[in-house]
């Protein structure tokens, strides 16, 4: 991947695409663990690699390209979750159904193409708060190391595990 990212840092596009291509089963996961919404992610991940385009000169060491480009990416939900509390949405003004009488709640579905995230360790995750989804499904989905995802998310590695520990017992006391 060093490679690819010094390619891609030298302005070759396809070597960038590439780049992309590996990580965007990581990127939707992470996307989809925070904002909860196909739609969502998806804007969330086109925007972290347009950032992500624009700002590759600026990546110092090409090993970290993955914690970088996620990094990039939770900010963005982040930001995109801080917009959202400040909107009251058509569904909360008439209740909890849309103009159409359905539900408004939808479910979590991968996109075409994509490996499908099981379905009820979803609905598990739904109900736990963000910041134990996050590490949850950095370290289970992604496999990533404390150390990765200490990085990643600018904590301590001792604060990566005590969460990853809390969500755990969250899991436990919601099964």
């Amino acid at each position: 991947m060093k490679s690819l990212v010094k390619r891609a840092q030298r302005g070759d596009d396809q070597a960038f695409v590439e780049l992309i291509e590996e990580n965007k089963q990581a990127m939707y996961k992470v996307a989809i663990g925070i904002l909860k919404n196909d739609s969502d992610a998806a804007d969330a991940i086109q925007e972290s690699i347009l950032i992500c385009y624009e700002k590759l000169k600026e990546l110092k060491k090409a090993q970290y390209f993955k914690t970088w480009l996620l990094r990039i990416l939770i900010n963005n939900c982040n930001q995109m979750l801080r917009e959202q509390k400040k909107v009251v949405g058509i569904e909360a003004y008439y209740g909890a159904e849309d103009t159409k009488g359905k539900k408004a709640e939808e479910k979590i579905a991968a996109p075409p193409g994509a490996a499908t995230i099981n379905e009820d360790f979803l609905e598990l995750l739904d109900q736990m708060e963000q910041q134990y989804r996050v590490v949850l499904i950095l370290y289970y989905v992604e496999e990533m190391s404390i150390r990765e995802i200490s990085q990643i998310l600018q904590m301590n590695e001792n604060t990566v595990k005590s969460k990853i520990h809390r969500g755990r017992e969250q899991l436990r006391s919601q099964m």
